[in-house]
């Protein structure tokens, strides 16, 4: 959500939706007089401010992250972002660059550290002959498997697994390029069961 314009008038534009996804999204807004042009990940919207003005004065600092105890935000909210940024640009100068070479004089840093935590995952990769077979549990009712995966293939078995008994099997596959689930029962009439999506 961004408001940008003059003391007479009031503009707020939101974009986008479910950016707390533990992804890296892309921000870039520019101002030329009262048109705006802001790009979250690549998708552009044009807008024109409110108000009187063309120009727009920035008082004497612009903060990235939050917001000092001294500020008072125009918006409801006083939460300060917690994530990382990089790559913060303005006006033509990297900030977070010269800020970690305390070469932005002068500046505000608080309690900045110039590094981020990723989540630590081991990815596996798998080719056409690879697998991964881990143990079942048998006499349980309950089936439950999550994962992320990335593929530049349309098809492929994602997980298979046979019921105890002969009673049927379970499969996750990429089927042109859509996650079909396949539930097999051997002892019913209706002894298929599929899922697309």
């Amino acid at each position: 959500s961004n408001q940008l314009g003059s003391i007479y008038g009031h503009t707020s534009v939101m974009t986008g939706s479910l950016l707390d996804d533990h992804h890296w999204h892309s921000i870039i807004i520019e101002r030329h007089g009262r048109n705006i042009n802001l790009t979250l990940d690549r998708h552009v919207q044009h807008f024109r401010t409110n108000g009187e003005f063309d120009y727009l004065d920035l008082d004497y600092e612009i903060t990235f992250g939050g917001m000092p105890f001294s500020g008072k935000p125009s918006s409801n909210s006083r939460k300060n972002f917690k994530g990382c940024m990089e790559s913060i640009n303005y006006n033509g100068n990297n900030i977070t660059d010269l800020a970690k070479r305390k070469k932005l004089e002068p500046s505000n840093v608080g309690n900045l550290s110039f590094s981020c935590v990723e989540p630590h995952t081991v990815p596996v990769f798998f080719n056409a002959t690879s697998y991964l077979e881990v143990p079942g549990r048998p006499s349980q009712d309950l089936f439950s498997v999550s994962f992320l995966f990335r593929t530049w293939n349309p098809n492929g078995l994602l997980v298979f697994s046979n019921f105890a008994d002969d009673l049927g099997n379970v499969e996750i596959n990429i089927n042109e390029g859509k996650v079909s689930v396949h539930i097999n029962v051997t002892q019913l009439k209706k002894n298929r069961i599929d899922i697309s999506s």
